[in-house]
């Protein structure tokens, strides 16, 4: 077997785009001797400013409509003053404990399947329960201003890589942006000679 590839992956819990590549790219990693490296954001980094999210937004609601119709996913848009900022510090905590993946995909399932607001505290916490986090801990971790502030030391790092957005996948001098990037990324690890 190949040594891992390192793949870095830059991720905005409030992007639909990362909603759309949340549970696929895991199809995608499962096949490969990938070492992801987890680097989650924050706030808006990695995401259109709010004015330009004002003008982008139909538009997006429609793209992103249309993906999801295609890949069977449910979409039901959180509110609009949901900050992902506190769920990507509580990732950190479920990547620590090895409940990455699933905290990932549960929190994305309740924010644009469910339409839940994962800003809230008590949502918070139930989603990372339910994956097996511990709670106090999880609430802990949430507020902890050094994993917030390791979100914009990701953000810092995924635009000196050359990031433009999320979800954003690197590997080396390669950079693949957007959810319906994940064939290229495939294709890559391919020719990498990834396989498992």
């Amino acid at each position: 077997m190949s040594d891992a590839i390192d793949l870095h992956l830059y991720f905005n819990f409030r992007s639909p785009y990362c909603y759309l590549a949340s549970e696929r790219m895991f199809e995608v990693f499962d096949k490969y001797n990938v070492n992801i490296i987890w680097r989650p954001l924050g706030g808006w980094h990695g995401r259109s400013d709010p004015d330009r999210a004002k003008v982008k937004m139909p538009i997006a609601r429609q793209d992103v409509a249309r993906w999801a119709r295609r890949f069977g996913m449910p979409l039901t848009p959180p509110p609009k003053t949901t900050d992902p900022t506190r769920a990507g510090a509580g990732s950190l905590l479920a990547e620590k404990e090895g409940l990455l993946k699933p905290y990932l995909v549960a929190m994305m399932r309740a924010e644009w399947a469910d339409g839940q607001d994962i800003g809230d505290t008590e949502v918070l916490i139930s989603i990372a329960e339910s994956v097996g986090l511990d709670g106090k801990a999880f609430a802990i971790a949430i507020e902890d201003t050094e994993l917030q502030a390791q979100l914009d030391r990701n953000w810092q790092e995924a635009q000196e890589k050359g990031a433009l957005g999320v979800p954003t996948f690197v590997i080396g001098d390669q950079i693949f942006w957007g959810q319906d990037r994940l064939d290229f990324v495939e294709e890559h690890l391919q020719a990498l000679g990834a396989e498992q």
